[in-house]
């Protein structure tokens, strides 16, 4: 019989601390300053290193406290101005304030001490690209009470709604669909029946995605089709209740990588910064180097974004995904892409590996694994026995974990990139190639 867990006790409101003076000495990872008062660490929300400025305490803890910036008395040089005006309300960005050349340390400085055990005498390798303008997707988040209407994204630390104007992250064609839409939306009805939109860019052109919560007439849809047609962008629309929107063969996306053409479906992922999606492939091109004699596995391969490019030049690439429709995805693409090398297998990748993978001669695994990684599956990887394992991350701690159990069972790491996906934000992608010890 399960015990009962008694219920939580409900926590203690605390009222906001005195202002006090803090000299900042640090960064963290989602760019709060790092203090000390009485030897008592202070985390100080938009403060920088080499400041001194006055803060409130809005939340005590154990260890340490967290604060509000209230005053800057001495500004560090590295300070800017934000080119964003919902930069200190919104949650989308949380570095603009911070030039971006240090921006770059701070992360490296950050992923460095993730990978503390595993990098010694490797330098840390850095790929970038334009640090604003670059984001080809966005989930625009809206709310209609009374009357009202709030579009834009979740604030900081909330769930409350930033109403904006204009994103500067976002590619041109993205901030010209959003501000279009932010005229056109007070005047329908069609504000309150949303739970969503999605805006999104590639080589296709620009689209929109409506996530509807109540079924919407022919004729509302028939004005929002006007509409788009006027934007020179597709629209689609995702009913009530369903998993995703119903888009036939026609009205897939596409993107353009190197020679190659990749389709999905709109709500398929795709990286969303696509000039470094490019450089990116391009690097592990370079470190994989395939070649005629290479059978290569591609885990949580997608729609093919480095099965394709792989395919091109090894002999033979397995591209293993879980979701089956991104699975016909990239079938479908290696047949438009003429590539017959390439295979593609639907599998969960939390569990054991198929006995049939076991059998295959692989050379190189190539790994994409959401932030949660790929423990589960590393056995399966050790068993198969790669030469070489080239792990691309969004979460460099899951990334550092993996890696470290990589290292114990026979694999020493060879590089690690610091890929800038994200600029403007804490975020960081990372790329680490690793090498079966002889």
């Amino acid at each position: 019989m399960r015990r009962r867990t008694p219920p939580r006790r409900a926590a203690k409101p605390q009222s906001m601390g005195p202002v006090q003076t803090f000299v900042v000495d640090g960064l963290t990872h989602e760019a709060k300053g790092v203090a000390r008062l009485q030897g008592k660490v202070t985390f100080i929300e938009g403060a920088l290193p080499g400041e001194t400025v006055t803060a409130q305490v809005t939340k005590v803890g154990r260890r340490f406290d967290e604060a509000i910036l209230t005053h800057i008395i001495e500004a560090s040089d590295h300070r800017v101005e934000p080119d964003c005006l919902h930069f200190h309300a919104c949650g989308g960005c949380s570095f603009q304030h911070l030039i971006s050349e240090k921006q770059l340390s701070a992360k490296s400085d950050w992923l460095k001490g993730q990978l503390r055990n595993l990098i010694n005498t490797q330098p840390l390798e850095l790929l970038s690209d334009k640090s604003i303008g670059y984001r080809r997707r966005a989930r625009i988040a809206i709310d209609h009470k009374n009357g009202r209407m709030m579009l834009g994204f979740r604030g900081k630390a909330s769930n409350d709604i930033v109403s904006i104007d204009r994103c500067v992250v976002l590619t041109e064609k993205l901030q010209a669909i959003y501000h279009s839409l932010k005229q056109a939306l007070p005047s329908s009805n069609l504000a309150t029946q949303l739970g969503h939109v999605e805006l999104l860019e590639d080589s296709k052109g620009v689209s929109v995605l409506f996530r509807l919560t109540s079924e919407l007439s022919v004729e509302g849809q028939s004005g929002w089709k006007d509409w788009a047609k006027k934007q020179n962008a597709a629209l689609y629309w995702q009913a009530p209740k369903a998993s995703r929107a119903d888009v036939s063969a026609e009205e897939m996306r596409y993107y353009d990588l190197r020679d190659l053409r990749l389709k999905y479906h709109p709500q398929d992922f795709i990286q969303v910064n696509d000039s470094m999606n490019q450089k990116m492939v391009m690097q592990a091109m370079d470190w994989l180097k395939p070649n005629q004699q290479d059978v290569i596995m591609d885990l949580f391969c997608g729609v093919g974004n480095f099965s394709l490019p792989l395919a091109q030049q090894a002999q033979a690439v397995i591209g293993v995904e879980v979701q089956d429709t991104m699975v016909e995805a990239a079938r479908e693409n290696a047949r438009l892409n003429g590539l017959d090398n390439v295979s593609f297998i639907a599998a969960d990748l939390t569990k054991p590996v198929k006995n049939e993978l076991l059998t295959q001669q692989i050379t190189k695994v190539l790994l994409d694994p959401p932030r949660a990684g790929a423990f589960e599956f590393l056995d399966s990887i050790i068993k198969i026995g790669p030469m070489q394992i080239l792990y691309v991350s969004c979460n460099a701690s899951t990334l550092a974990r993996d890696a470290e159990y990589l290292v114990a069972k026979g694999y020493r790491v060879l590089r690690v990139s610091l890929m800038d996906m994200f600029p403007q934000t804490s975020h960081v992608e990372t790329m680490m190639l690793l090498q079966k010890k002889k």
